[in-house]
């Protein structure tokens, strides 16, 4: 698996006080990845990146992106348009289909191999907020935002109560194997 994460938090590069430090965002963010990719069956490696940013950074992403002129605590932008969640056996079937090659271009790293899965974009203002709100440590509000957008990533949504649920379900179980609870 590849992970990259980029602090783009302040011009300084460092994290708040209360905050996760960066060697440990990224073995959060490892283990509740490897922990999604491995709950939802990924036969591939994968590549996901994370980034980390203030409420300004986010909200101007949000606009440019979504037309919505307002912070929020997490943003995914995948790379591969499952028909339904997470299945993976769509890829494998269209490896058989004449130009595959050119999907294969748009969701295979050439270098790697590895499944490009997509980009998180966490505001860490929003993260600590939310924290506070619900009670709960920071670590586990971080790992909760990374679980959502992995799965996100892999095709889930939540826009009607029944993949809400379905989503509120999984995220759950991702948090509750390494540990992280309410």
């Amino acid at each position: 698996m590849t992970f990259n994460i980029v602090n783009e938090y302040n011009e300084n590069e460092t994290l708040p006080e209360h905050f996760p430090d960066t060697a440990s965002c990224r073995e959060i963010a490892e283990n509740v990845i490897l922990q999604a990719l491995e709950q939802e069956g990924c036969p591939y490696e994968a590549e996901v990146n994370l980034t980390l940013v203030d409420d300004d950074a986010i909200r101007a992403i949000n606009e440019e992106m979504r037309s919505l002129d307002k912070s929020t605590d997490v943003l995914s932008f995948p790379m591969v348009d499952f028909g339904k969640p997470a299945d993976f056996a769509m890829l494998e079937s269209l490896e058989e289909q004449e130009g595959f090659e050119t999907l294969a271009d748009d969701v295979f790293n050439p270098d790697t191999g590895e499944l490009m899965l997509g980009d998180i974009v966490i505001s860490v203002d929003h993260c600590l907020k939310q924290a506070d709100e619900y009670g709960h440590g920071v670590q586990r509000e971080f790992a909760f935002l990374i679980a959502h957008s992995m799965l996100h990533l892999m095709g889930y949504d939540h826009m009607v109560p029944q993949e809400a649920a379905v989503m509120e379900e999984r995220q759950e179980r991702i948090l509750e194997s390494l540990g992280y609870r309410r």
